[in-house]
């Protein structure tokens, strides 16, 4: 079992899609409480040096980077609730730091996604980006990590306590050749999430985006 951000075991590895490069823009998709932020922040964690992280709804705590595994010394947490402000928080953090981690708030131009995306390609940067609602424009992510499923384990016949999650997560873009791939991701709240082995892939189809 893999750490998320580790490095891949073999090729084509599934750790090894979740763990975030240099110029590459990664999206994750998918409702709220599939753990895609969590994912989202321990593939940050692995990024040696400052990591920077837009928080757009004001919920998320400094706490839950650090249990993903970001040093305290290693993050900057910036709140921005302002949706005309977004793109320039964001291309500014792009422009200084190596790897930003955004949520995307609802109604954001295409157009100023597309030049974040090249402002990242261009500043070697590595950017995640997870749309509040709906998701991004085609073409835009290296690698798209669409949440398909969540199931909690611990608690039976109405009682007991929920001791982790197994997530679903459909990969698919250039990432991955254009070719979809399924991912199973383990998280027990108490460390970085791991790659769970052995998942059948998906039907062979070539996919968009």
């Amino acid at each position: 079992m893999a750490e998320i951000g580790a490095a891949p075991t073999g090729p084509g590895a599934p750790g090894g899609l979740l763990t975030v490069q240099s110029g590459r823009v990664m999206g994750l998709e998918g409702p709220p409480g599939y753990g895609l932020t969590r994912v989202g922040l321990s593939m940050l964690a692995a990024h040696p040096g400052t990591v920077a992280v837009v928080d757009v709804r004001g919920w998320l705590s400094p706490l839950a980077a650090w249990e993903a595994g970001i040093a305290p010394e290693n993050l900057v947490l910036v709140r921005c609730t302002d949706r005309a402000r977004w793109a320039q928080v964001t291309a500014t953090l792009v422009e200084g730091l190596g790897a930003v981690y955004a949520e995307v708030p609802q109604g954001i131009n295409e157009q100023l996604l597309r030049r974040l995306g090249a402002l990242a390609r261009a500043r070697r940067t590595a950017l995640l980006l997870r749309p509040l609602r709906g998701g991004l424009p085609a073409g835009l992510a290296h690698l798209r990590l669409l949440g398909e499923a969540v199931a909690w384990e611990g608690a039976g016949a109405g009682h007991g306590r929920l001791t982790h999650r197994l997530l679903t997560l459909r990969a698919d873009g250039r990432g991955v050749g254009g070719v979809e791939r399924r991912i199973e991701v383990e998280d027990d709240g108490t460390d970085a999430v791991r790659v769970v082995p052995g998942l059948a892939p998906a039907p062979s189809r070539r996919a968009a985006g």
